[in-house]
Order: structure tokens, then sequence, then C-alpha cells
């Protein structure tokens, strides 16, 4: 298994490593932080990985993401698997206040993640195999006053995947969404992470690499989110708007 996770140092994404390490996978790092990287990477390699490599990159900047993605599948060989983990939360007032503030939520979560989603779908395409998946988030499912732009941008994101999904049909490649509800990452840091809805990065990786194996084209994680979010999503405005969420 060769696979290629963009946004590495994400805590999601290295939990999600080391389980792919487990599993004797050849495995591409990708990120901004060097020192980081290696430091995954000697991990990695002590967990079982058949091999593990690295790449410096500024996976939001980068304009050639196509040739770019060629050139992290020669450096292990090819890719079956590609996971894009990245993202940024940004502040909503800050965001409603400033469009620059708004426009680099956008731009990280959407903009940035379809631009290597399509990259992806047409490696996978190309060869007639592989599983794109793409971690979005239960923030996407039904716009609220705490975070609606960085939801909007994850609403995007679900429905570029659901598109793929469908050119995928009866070609071989998948794509599977995986919607995490809240998760006690770096990104949440500040926030009030008590109580039973709050995952760990760990438990989520449970759910990215069961969904690599097979299931649906949309995984929610951990499961109950399913759930939660078809009340949430068929709850009229007058008490949705009332919640406190």
């Amino acid at each position: 298994m060769r696979l290629v996770i963009l946004g590495a140092t994400s805590a999601i994404a290295e939990a999600t490593a080391r389980r792919f390490a487990a599993k004797r996978a050849h495995i591409l790092l990708v990120g901004r932080k060097g020192e980081r990287l290696e430091a995954m990477a000697g991990d990695l390699r002590s967990r079982g990985a058949g091999r593990v490599e690295t790449m410096v990159c500024d996976l939001v900047e980068e304009r050639d993401v196509r040739g770019l993605l060629d050139e992290f599948a020669s450096l292990i060989g090819g890719i079956d698997q590609l996971l894009i983990a990245y993202g940024v939360m940004g502040r909503q007032r800050e965001a409603e206040l400033d469009p620059a503030a708004a426009e680099r939520i956008f731009q990280v979560n959407f903009n940035s993640v379809a631009a290597w989603s399509l990259a992806g779908a047409e490696v996978f395409e190309r060869q007639g195999h592989g599983t794109l998946l793409i971690l979005g988030s239960v923030a996407g499912d039904r716009g609220r006053r705490g975070n609606y732009v960085y939801g909007a941008a994850k609403a995007g994101i679900a429905a570029l995947a659901e598109g793929i999904n469908h050119r995928f049909a009866d070609k071989g490649p998948r794509v599977v969404l995986v919607k995490p509800g809240p998760t006690a990452t770096p990104m949440t840091r500040g926030m009030n992470r008590g109580g039973p809805l709050w995952s760990t990065p760990d438990q989520i990786a449970g759910v990215v690499v069961g969904s690599a194996a097979g299931g649906g084209a949309v995984a929610y994680a951990p499961w109950f989110w399913r759930y939660l979010m078809l009340v949430i999503r068929n709850l009229p405005s007058r008490i949705f708007n009332r919640l406190d969420i």
C-alpha cells in the first residue's frame, strides 16, 4: 500500500499515519514543517512502515498541483491512497468583519483542498484504481452561527466529493469524505472540549483507515454523528436558531 498524506503534521493525519505504518504501508508525508516531518518519519519507521519519505511543501500556495502530485507518486512508486488532511478553523467574527480573513478560510479549506482533490481524481482515474480520502466536517451539514464561514467551505468540499464519486462510477477508484465531529486537536484549542461528543485524533484515524479499506462515500466520525446530524439538519429554523451551537 502506497499512501500520500497532504497536511501530514495535523493531529488526525499523524494518528492515521501511525495506523497505516502498522500495516507496513509506504508513506509520503507532505507538509510545511520539515523538522516535524522528519521526526514523524522516524517514528513511523519504528512502528513498522515499509518506507517513509517526506516533502516540504506549502500546499495552499502551490499552483502546479497536478505536476507536483505526479512527483509525489514517483517518490514512493505510485499512489494507492491519497489523504487530504489539512485545514484551518479561523475565527467566525473576524471573518464576518474582514473579507481577507474570510477569504483565507475559503482558500485553505475549499480552494486548495478542491485543487488537490481534482488532481488526485485525475491520477486515480488514469490508473484505474486508488482511494481519495478527504477530511471534511459535520460543520458542513448545516450552517450555524458559530462557524458558518468554515462550515460553508466544508459544505463545498462535500459537494465536490459527491461529484467526484459520480465521476468514478464503474471506473475503479473511490472517494471517501470523512466527517469528524468535534475533535481535541490544536485547531480546537481554547474551546470547551469536555463532554461525550468530543473525540480524539486516534478515534478519527480509525474511521479514516477503515474507510480506506471499504465502505460508503461518506463516513461520519465517530459513527453516531450520522444520526445526530440527521436530527440537526431537520430541526425547524425557529428551534435551531435558539440552540447555542
